[in-house]
């Protein structure tokens, strides 16, 4: 097994073709063909799927992928260190769920990085592309939330896939609102008087599931709900329709539209709708080495959510 073989089994895969990879790696068709049949008889496994319109990877070639992009961008790295010439783009990514803060620590971390060149990625997502883009090592970091109702079924997922949680803070349930809606001068909202109201929710696609929601109490009964995809959305509709979602405690006001705008109140949970507690944090490969810009994004998300909420409670807003 050689770097390049695996570097070829990357390209493939992300070109969807022999052809196309052929053409980005500047090698003739039948040399990378037999390069990865070669590789293939070495591990005892096909990794592609070979059919008149392309290459698609096989259940074994889905697993092997992750561990040749973790090697070989591990060599990279090294290239970076320890190379010559030293002057390859930089490279991270994160996948996350609809946090504010996750941003606002991705806007420090670049503002940050001293380099020429950089190609850098942030996917506010579904939960379940979280979930699939660090296990293919698309991203380096994911950003998700783990309670009661959900631990269980997300922490199988996880074990499943080879990722790992970390804990970064605790976080109450709010209920972020328009600063002018109805609700906003109350100290505390319970489920009874959100009623009314629609209740704001991220969109989960094909794989909908109450344990891949976003949103706390995803599994009472809202008579007014609408799914949206961002959060520029989400702030929108809170205008127009006096909606509202639940949400952690922390709010980054200034990357959350105009800070003044939307607030943050308690919920007040009862009998039927005890939201608990948002354990946020964030996944990774298990045993993977952290590149310089995932060391210094995870110390960024440390630094801004301390200053939050020193208490670890979750005492100031985000979302």
């Amino acid at each position: 097994m050689t770097l390049q073989q695996l570097n070829y089994v990357i390209t493939i895969s992300e070109a969807g073709s022999l052809n196309k990879a052929a053409e980005r790696l500047y090698v003739a068709q039948p040399s990378l063909t037999s390069a990865v049949q070669e590789l293939e008889k070495e591990i005892g496994i096909t990794i592609f799927n070979r059919t008149g319109r392309g290459v698609t990877l096989t259940a074994e070639g889905m697993a092997f992928l992750p561990y040749a992009r973790q090697v070989y961008g591990q060599y990279l790295n090294l290239l970076d260190v320890y190379g010559k010439q030293g002057t390859r783009r930089q490279q991270f990514a994160v996948s996350t769920q609809h946090y504010s803060f996750a941003v606002k620590a991705f806007v420090e971390m670049t503002r940050s990085f001293d380099v020429a060149e950089y190609e850098f990625a942030i996917r506010e997502t579904r939960t379940k592309a979280v979930l699939d883009d660090v296990a293919s090592s698309r991203s380096e970091i994911g950003i998700l939330y783990l309670n009661d109702f959900n631990r269980k079924a997300l922490e199988k997922l996880m074990l499943t896939a080879n990722l790992t949680f970390t804990r970064l803070i605790d976080c109450s349930a709010y209920v972020y609102l328009w600063r002018e809606h109805p609700l906003a001068s109350r100290g505390a909202i319970s489920f009874e008087d959100l009623t009314p109201y629609p209740c704001l929710s991220f969109e989960q696609g094909d794989d909908s599931s109450f344990y891949f929601a976003e949103e706390l109490l995803s599994t009472s009964d809202y008579p007014r709900i609408i799914k949206c995809c961002d959060r520029a959305t989400v702030l929108n509709l809170m205008v127009g329709l006096n909606a509202y979602t639940i949400c952690s405690s922390v709010i980054c006001e200034e990357l959350n539209g105009n800070g003044g705008d939307y607030i943050a109140i308690p919920f007040a949970a009862d009998a039927e709708n005890a939201a608990g507690t948002m354990e946020i944090g964030y996944i990774t490969r298990k045993n993977s080495i952290l590149s310089p810009a995932g060391t210094r994004y995870i110390e960024e998300m440390k630094k801004y959510l301390a200053a939050c909420a020193p208490d670890g409670a979750g005492t100031r807003k985000d979302r």
